[in-house]
Parts: C-alpha cells; structure tokens; sequence
C-alpha cells in the first residue's frame, strides 16, 4: 500500500513490436536497432537530454545522440518506463521553492530526490544512462 502522496507503479509494458519493425531506426544514416537492449548497450549511443512534457510525462523524449552520423534521435519516455518499478508520487512540487528544476532543462539528466510526480522519469533517465555497453 501506497504512503500518503505516493502511488503504485504501474508497470507499462512496451508496446508489442509489430512483427519485424525494429527499436529504432536512425533517420539520418538508417542503423537499425532491432530491439531497446541492443539500441541502449550500443556504444555509439549516448543519452543527452530529456525534453519533459508536463501535461503526460510519459510522452516526454528522452535524447539520444547517434554519435556515427551525429544525430540526435527522440524517443518518447514511455518506451522507457517499464524498466522502473519503485514508487510514483502523485504531488507535483515544479515551480515551488522545493524544486530545483532539474525537469526544466533539457541537458540536466541527474536524478531528483524530491518526492514529486516528476521524479520517476528522472529515475527511468538513470537506468537508460547507467546501462552497460557492449
């Protein structure tokens, strides 16, 4: 059970791919990424930024740099969130004393320790940052 201003996750499952479409295609140079473990381990990719959209945080992009062919390839947080399963608050504290606006710039990827409905996303940022390459 939940704690007072804090929600259960509710794991979303990554839409099922359509059979045979890849991860991610790069719209620059066309590498292919057959699937999310192989686009985030490659070395070649590096998370860059977070572009939040308020009104569903979910639809928010998350910034990745191609960095063969130096593009910048958006994919939206929601593709992501599955891979976190701690809590979600339901208090958004944005544009109080208390928060330091980490959501509001796009290139800032550190984590939030505030307990704020935003901070989640913050956290799926950290695993997409921190995953091993190959």
């Amino acid at each position: 059970m939940p704690s007072s201003g804090e929600v259960e996750v509710v794991a979303q499952a990554q839409q099922p791919a359509i059979a045979g479409e890849p991860f991610k295609i790069c719209s620059h140079c066309g590498h292919t990424w057959p699937e999310r473990a192989a686009f985030l381990g490659d070395p070649e990719i590096a998370l860059v930024g977070y572009q939040a959209l308020f009104a569903d945080l979910q639809l928010g992009l998350f910034l990745f740099n191609h960095m063969i062919c130096e593009t910048t390839l958006a994919i939206k947080a929601k593709e992501f969130v599955d891979l976190y399963n701690g809590p979600v608050f339901s208090d958004r504290i944005k544009g109080s004393q208390a928060c330091v606006g980490h959501c509001e710039v796009e290139a800032d990827l550190e984590p939030c320790t505030n307990q704020c409905e935003c901070a989640y996303v913050r956290e799926v940022l950290q695993i997409a940052r921190k995953w091993p390459k190959r």
